[in-house]
C-alpha cells in the first residue's frame, strides 16, 4: 500500500477539544486501513499551558503514531492558514515501509564542528548510507548551535533536511516542541525519515534579482567593499538610474543581497533560484562598505535583489512551477514552514500561499506553521532563511 497523507485544522477555543477534531478528522481520511505513522503538529501559542497535553492527547487518539510539531504565531492546516488567534492543526502520514527516527539536539549534546559523523550518526540514530531525509524544529532563543546545521549537512551531505524555528512566544522558555510522547523548550527535536519515502524540496525567498551579477572583489567577514573593483555604493547609484519607479523605491527600501551557492557558477548561467539571498544589515557610504547578514569572500558572484508582495508572490509561483515542472508522480502530502513577516501581513489577504500551491500542485494535503526562521536547501547546502517558505513535499520512491 502506498503512502497516504491527511492534514485537518480546527479553530475551537478548548484546545483539547480542537486537538481531538483534527485527529478525528485526519484518521477518517486516512481509512481504517491506513493507521497514522506521523502526526506532525502545529498549536497556537494562544492555548497556553494546555499546549503541554498534546503528544497524550494525540497517542490516545491515534495509536502508536509518532507526534512531533511545536508551538506557532499561526498554524496551517488542510491548506488553510490561521494567523495570530487559536488554532490547531495535524497533518499525519500513513507511511508503511518507512522507518521513522526522532532525535532531540541542544548545545550541550550537539557534536562539536570538527566532530567526525561518527558523533552525529550516534546523535541521529541514523547512519547516512540509509539515505534518510530530515524534517528539523527549533525553539529561537535556545537552538543547539550554528554548528547543527553545517554539522548534518557534513555528515549527512545528500540529505534533505526542512523545517522552521517556533514562533508566538518573546521569551526563552515560551515555546513547546513536540517529539514522540515528550516536551522540551529547548534545543532542536528532528526526524529522521528512510525507507520508503522521497522528500522533495521546494525553497522560495520571495525575491527579484535586479541589476547584473557581479563579483567580489574586496570583503572583510561580512563587510562588502567592491563589486568588480568598484565601491558598491557607486554601482547602486548606477543601477537606480535605470530601474522604473517601482524598482527604485524597492531599491531604496527592500534591497537585499544574493550571494550564489556554485562558486564556479559563471554570470551568464545564473537563475534566479541560485541565489541565497542575505539582509543588508548596515552601511557607511563615507567608507562605501555595506555589512552583510553572511560571511564573504572575494571572488563570489552576487547580484542585489528586492521583496515586495508582487515579488515575493512570483518568486514562490516560479518555484513551484520549476518544481512541478515535468513530473508526473504527484506528491501525496506536504508541509510549508512560512516566515511569519509573509501570510495577511505581506499579501493583505489570508491563504496566498496555500492558495498557489493549491493551484499549481492540486488537492495535495498540505499543512505547517508560520516561524521564526525557515530551514531549507539552496544550491546542496542547508541554510536558516527569512521571508521564506520551504516546503517538503513526500511522494513515493
Amino acid at each position: 500500500m502506498p503512502m497516504k497523507w491527511a492534514s485537518a485544522i480546527s479553530e475551537g477555543k478548548d484546545f483539547a477539544a480542537a486537538l481531538e477534531q483534527c485527529a478525528g478528522k485526519v484518521a477518517a481520511d486516512l481509512g481504517p486501513d491506513a493507521p497514522a505513522s506521523l502526526a506532525v503538529v502545529f498549536a497556537s501559542t494562544a492555548y497556553g499551558g494546555t499546549l503541554l497535553d498534546a503528544p497524550k492527547l494525540l497517542g490516545s487518539h491515534l495509536p502508536g503514531v509518532l507526534v512531533f510539531g511545536c508551538t506557532g504565531g499561526g498554524v496551517i492546516g488542510a491548506g488553510k492558514e490561521v494567523e495570530d488567534r487559536p488554532a490547531v492543526t495535524v497533518t499525519a502520514g500513513h507511511l508503511p515501509g518507512v522507518r521513522l527516527a526522532p532525535f532531540h539536539a541542544t548545545r550541550s549534546t550537539c557534536p562539536s564542528p570538527d566532530a567526525p559523523p561518527d558523533a552525529w550518526t550516534k546523535l541521529v540514530g541514523v547512519a547516512p548510507e540509509a539515505r534518510p531525509a530530515f524534517l528539523i524544529l527549533m525553539d529561537p532563543f535556545t537552538p543547539p548551535g550554528d554548528q547543527f546545521m553545517a554539522g548534518l549537512d557534513f555528515a549527512y551531505p545528500a540529505a534533505a533536511k526542512v523545517g522552521g524555528l517556533a514562533s508566538g512566544g518573546r521569551r526563552a522558555g515560551a515555546h513547546v516542541l513536540y517529539l514522540g510522547g515528550d516536551t522540551f523548550y529547548e534545543g532542536a527535536v528532528g526526524v529522521a525519515l528512510t525507507g520508503d519515502v522521497v522528500m522533495d524540496t521546494v525553497v522560495a525567498q520571495g525575491c527579484r534579482p535586479v541589476g547584473q551579477p557581479k563579483r567580489i572583489t574586496a570583503c572583510q567577514d561580512n563587510l562588502l567593499a567592491a563589486l568588480d573593483g568598484e565601491p558598491p555604493f557607486t554601482y547602486l547609484r548606477e543601477l537606480y538610474a535605470t530601474l522604473s519607479p517601482r524598482d527604485q523605491e524597492l531599491l531604496a527600501t527592500n534591497l537585499f543581497l544574493g550571494i550564489a551557492t556554485d562558486p564556479v557558477l559563471e554570470a551568464e548561467n545564473i537563475q534566479p533560484g541560485d541565489f541565497l539571498i542575505r539582509n543588508i544589515i548596515g552601511a557607511d557610504q563615507e567608507q562605501g562598505i555595506m555589512a552583510i547578514g553572511e560571511e564573504l569572500r572575494e571572488g563570489q558572484l552576487v547580484q542585489f535583489h528586492v521583496r515586495d508582495a508582487m515579488t515575493s508572490s512570483e518568486d514562490l509561483q516560479r518555484q513551484l512551477a520549476r518544481y512541478l515542472r515535468g513530473r508526473k508522480d504527484a506528491a501525496a502530502g506536504a508541509l510549508m514552514f512560512q516566515c511569519n513577516g509573509r501570510g495577511a501581513g505581506l499579501y493583505s489577504r489570508t491563504n496566498h500561499d496555500s492558495d498557489l500551491f493549491r493551484e499549481l500542485a492540486g488537492p495535495v494535503p498540505l499543512g505547517g506553521f508560520f516561524c521564526n526562521g525557515e530551514i531549507g536547501p539552496v544550491g546542496g547546502t542547508t541554510y536558516l532563511h527569512g521571508f521564506t517558505s520551504s516546503f517538503a513535499l513526500f511522494r513515493n520512491p
